[in-house]
């Protein structure tokens, strides 16, 4: 495992633009990407069409493309990938929802339905998503607690040193965070 300096330098110097950095920087990180996929997916349904690979993969396509990022750390690093990573499968859900509404649908009976939404989770990742962007613009602290800990799958200890905090504001922020959650949730239901 390398060092969080050499971590930070190397990061520090690719968003200077050197790219060739990127080489050293991959392996140093892939294994915390890895992780962070395997939290995400670990959460997703079964049969999900999304692999981990896939997801690690494609985050580290869209934090390539994101030039403008002025590094901070390994931390911050990691904060992003979860982020980037949490939109992914946000956006996948969404292309999957619009093929649905295309056209590209079975037709499926009033019995296979209902055993189909026997087994759905309770919380949809899209209606997660719209309630954590509203989190967001009400306090972003809390939303960004909430995607490290629940789509990132940081411990308490990690997700304090990301958002350089102390970890009992991390435990008070999750709380209240997945109260505030669940009553926005419940206000979704049909």
């Amino acid at each position: 495992m390398a060092s969080a300096g050499q971590v930070t330098g190397l990061l520090r110097a690719w968003s200077d633009g050197d790219t060739a950095v990127l080489e050293q920087l991959i392996p140093l990180v892939e294994a915390e990407l890895r992780r962070l996929a395997r939290a995400y997916m670990a959460r997703e349904r079964q049969g999900h069409t999304l692999q981990t690979t896939a997801l690690m993969n494609e985050a580290f396509l869209r934090l390539v493309d994101a030039r403008n990022i002025r590094w901070q750390d390994r931390a911050h690093f990691v904060g992003i990938a979860a982020r980037l990573m949490r939109r992914v499968l946000v956006d996948h859900a969404r292309s999957r929802g619009a093929h649905k509404r295309g056209g590209f649908g079975v037709k499926v009976t009033l019995s296979d339905g209902l055993a189909v939404a026997a087994v759905q989770p309770a919380l949809h990742l899209l209606a997660l998503d719209r309630a954590l962007e509203k989190l967001a613009r009400d306090d972003a602290r809390k939303a960004k607690v909430v995607e490290l800990r629940y789509f990132g799958g940081l411990s308490v200890e990690e997700t304090a040193e990301v958002l350089h905090l102390s970890a009992d504001t991390i435990k008070r922020d999750w709380r209240l965070a997945k109260l505030w959650l669940l009553r926005e949730l419940d206000g979704e239901r049909p």
